[in-house]
């Protein structure tokens, strides 16, 4: 494996985020600092963020409109991000938003913190709770906080948060892997 910084080879998206772990103001300001400053086709930067801390109000709406399956976790998190871009127009604004969430989740290993993003949401359901613009398209939601005890979960999802990790490797990513790598 090539020599990656640290920041890029340990992160990983658990599901088992501690419960009683607090994200400060400070650190969440941070966090989407670092998202602010993501590159963006033409500096459009089309990303817009609703940040729910455990127990407030974004934070239960946001909740409510994941999945069951997810809710038993993301509920544990320290904060909840929606991360949405515009409807229509720009033809990169969900390429943008990548790469805005991207540098977030960076900033979030830097500070300790681990991230999971979810996109199996209720998307209507998400903009009519939290009275997003309806030129705006929710996409993705970060689950961010403290790394947890993996036994705290259910059963069913102890087994794929202790598996090892596994990446394909690149000669199934690159398309001219022997002229790319050597």
């Amino acid at each position: 494996m090539a020599d990656l910084t640290p920041l890029l080879a340990f992160r990983w998206s658990p599901r088992s985020f501690d419960p009683e772990a607090e994200l400060t103001r400070a650190e969440a300001a941070t966090l989407l600092e670092a998202a602010r400053w993501a590159p963006s086709v033409g500096n459009r930067q089309p990303w817009r963020f609703a940040l729910g801390h455990r127990d407030d109000e974004t934070f239960k709406r946001i909740v409510v409109n994941l999945p069951p399956a997810e809710q038993r976790w993301a509920s544990r998190a320290s904060v909840l991000v929606l991360a949405a871009h515009p409807r229509g127009g720009h033809p990169f604004a969900a390429y943008d938003l990548g790469q805005a969430v991207a540098h977030l989740t960076v900033q979030a290993t830097a500070l300790g913190l681990h991230v999971r993003q979810l996109t199996d949401l209720d998307r209507a359901g998400l903009t009519a709770d939290l009275d997003l613009p309806g030129n705006l398209r929710p996409y993705v939601v970060v689950a961010v906080g403290q790394l947890g005890d993996p036994l705290s979960l259910p059963a069913d999802l102890l087994a794929e948060e202790t598996a090892l990790r596994h990446r394909r490797p690149l000669g199934e990513l690159v398309l001219n892997c022997e002229n790319a790598i050597g």
